[in-house]
């Protein structure tokens, strides 16, 4: 059991029969109040994120995730499948609901972390930073960069973003997944 103590970040527990995540929980004392801890705290299955008070009497069950590493294989009819990096021969599928707005980050080859709640898959985990290859990019207008112009591209997956006027076509970029934006060019074509 976990009491409100244990509530730091990063930690999972069971509350109200679906496992979450703490992604950030601070200690707060008010005059002549017990104090309590306010947490934000992300539902894995739905991924919705939500703030929460728990206080000193509230206890919680530890959630036993089971964490698995996979590699990307193809999408096909809202359905993502992924192989076992040591076998390429033993594949699953996970649908869209699972994937969820992270499917539009996933390119061939790439690893990704599975978590998996009571042996049923939940969600997964990318990378925080991708690479890919820029497919398309109209040409950079000069005298278009006073205010630091930016064009959209479309990358090697299909996925579409906000660049700098430099990215050329055939150059390698990485994208935050964490926000969906242009991070840094790592080759230039």
């Amino acid at each position: 059991m976990l009491s409100y103590n244990d509530l730091q970040k990063g930690v999972g527990f069971i509350l109200d029969g679906d496992p979450y995540e703490i992604l950030e929980s601070n200690f707060v004392r008010m005059q002549q109040r017990k104090p309590v801890m306010q947490a934000k705290i992300r539902n894995l299955i739905s991924g919705k994120v939500v703030s929460k008070t728990f206080h000193q009497s509230d206890s919680f069950v530890e959630a036993e995730l089971q964490k698995q590493e996979a590699l990307f294989v193809y999408s096909h009819r809202n359905e993502y499948v992924f192989r076992h990096p040591a076998d390429a021969k033993e594949r699953f599928s996970l649908s869209e609901d699972v994937v969820g707005e992270q499917g539009k980050f996933l390119k061939e080859g790439i690893l990704v972390t599975i978590y998996s709640f009571k042996e049923k898959h939940i969600n997964i985990s990318l990378p925080i930073k991708i690479e890919y290859r820029v497919k398309e990019a109209p040409p950079g207008i000069k005298g278009d960069t006073a205010t630091g112009g930016t064009k959209t591209i479309t990358l090697e997956n299909g996925l579409k973003i906000n660049v700098p006027m430099f990215i050329n076509e055939g150059d390698i970029i990485r994208v935050n997944t964490g926000t969906g934006e242009y991070a840094e060019r790592v080759e230039k074509k």
